[in-house]
């Protein structure tokens, strides 16, 4: 059997506002509103679909790049001063890691998700 993620909904406080964060951060395109969602499609299909939310906890996302591709958002990242770190738990602002041989990174998004920008896939 064949599984695959489609999509997932992505709860905001401004579905624009964060659909277009994160399609800057990542070098891909916030599409056209469909419905209540702002959709943000990656390369391998699978859309976040932004929607307005008042009330709702904030979730992990993470993304995979190749390193020239990290180098490029890792840029994106400092040139607007939005901070980052190198763990899950924020104790270690202003660093990446370099976990399985790779790097990444995390930061904050407009609605307080933690994002995560990493090389190499966790074993």
């Amino acid at each position: 059997m064949s599984v695959e993620l489609n999509h997932t909904i992505v709860p905001s406080r401004n579905k624009q506002e964060a659909a277009e964060f994160i399609a800057w951060i990542l070098g891909l395109e916030a599409g056209p509103q469909w419905g209540p969602f702002v959709p943000v499609e990656t390369a391998n299909g699978v859309t976040l679909d932004y929607m307005d939310a008042d009330d709702f906890r904030a979730n992990h996302y993470c993304f995979i790049v190749t390193e020239p591709e990290f180098d490029v958002i890792f840029d994106r990242i400092r040139e607007r001063g939005i901070t980052y770190w190198a763990d899950p738990h924020h104790d270690k602002e202003g660093e990446i890691n370099h976990l399985f041989g790779g790097r990444g990174f995390y930061f904050d998004d407009p609605s307080g998700h933690n994002m995560e920008v990493i090389t190499k896939p966790y074993a």
